[in-house]
């Protein structure tokens, strides 16, 4: 349900505030692989703050120069190039945004990012095997 039409639909105060506290939570949980990716990459200086800095800006920027990269290039070449060149930039500006929270290198900041879909993956089969829940249940097979 697209949150406007949740908005829409008359829902309570407190299903609003059971989202966002969801949200937070869901933040913080993608927030660990990155920070121990950053503890890695970085010798043990990246803080769980600066993890959740990048978990928070790094979508904001992607989606902001796919969208933007990908309605500017489309009037001038044609869309389906347009996309893959604005998926190509918006990966680098999170990659960026990584290397600017981490203080780090392009490869690092890189490194940071691996990583830390290699720990998400690697925890999620740990949880699913576990508990039998698979984040995101879409992507797993049931165990």
């Amino acid at each position: 349900m697209p949150i406007l039409d949740f908005v829409l639909s008359g829902s309570s105060l407190l299903d609003l505030l059971v989202i966002v506290i969801a949200l937070i939570i869901l933040w913080i949980i993608v927030s660990i692989p990155v920070y121990i990716a950053g503890k890695i990459v970085t010798g043990g200086k990246s803080t769980f703050g600066e993890a959740m800095l990048a978990t928070l800006f790094g979508p904001i920027v992607y989606a902001i120069v796919l969208i933007g990269v990908s309605l500017v290039l489309s009037a001038v070449i044609s869309t389906g190039v347009a996309v893959l060149l604005a998926l190509i930039l918006a990966f680098i500006a999170w990659i960026a945004v990584y290397k600017s929270t981490f203080r780090t290198g392009w490869l690092g900041a890189l490194a940071i990012a691996i990583l830390a879909a290699i720990i998400f993956l690697i925890v999620s089969v740990i949880i699913a095997v576990l508990f039998g829940v698979t984040i995101p249940g879409q992507f797993f097979p049931k165990i």
